[in-house]
């Protein structure tokens, strides 16, 4: 089987859910939340995983209008994704990311249900966990899609 590595960016203006998958490309888990603060910073902290998990692809999730039309939004996100790409010299590719964040409560919120913990996240932990959980939602549609291309031989 191939080996793949590839990390799912849900890009926002204030922070960014990175998500890595086992090598099988099986399953996305949510990684880590970068807090931006300027892009040589989030550069540094995403280069890092990168290295650490040998990346070879990034799947950033694209913002598109309910209508599947690019606003302003998803074009500056694909502006950033091909800086991003150039300058890790990393291949991107966008996945539609619509719906995801919502999404991403949906499933904390059935987790946190199903714990019998009284676990209340602050709202900044909260909105980091969702961006992660986004970004696992983006990156493990991107591999469903991906496993549904191949021929099965």
């Amino acid at each position: 089987m191939e080996r793949i590595s590839a990390l799912g960016l849900d890009v926002g203006r204030k922070r960014i859910g990175v998500a890595g998958c086992d090598g099988t490309g099986l399953i996305a888990t949510g990684l880590v939340t970068i807090e931006r603060t300027s892009f040589d910073e989030d550069l540094s902290q995403l280069r890092k995983l990168v290295a650490e998990r040998e990346v070879q692809i990034l799947v950033v999730g694209l913002p598109y209008s309910m209508d599947g039309t690019l606003g302003f939004q998803a074009r500056q996100v694909q502006k950033f994704a091909r800086r991003l790409g150039f300058a890790l010299q990393l291949p991107v590719e966008y996945t539609d990311e619509r719906l995801t964040s919502v999404e991403a409560e949906e499933l904390i919120r059935a987790e946190a249900r199903s714990r019998s913990g009284h676990f209340v996240p602050s709202q900044s932990h909260h909105k980091s966990l969702i961006d992660r959980k986004a970004a696992a939602i983006i990156l493990q549609r991107w591999l469903d899609d991906r496993k549904s291309q191949k021929p099965q031989n």
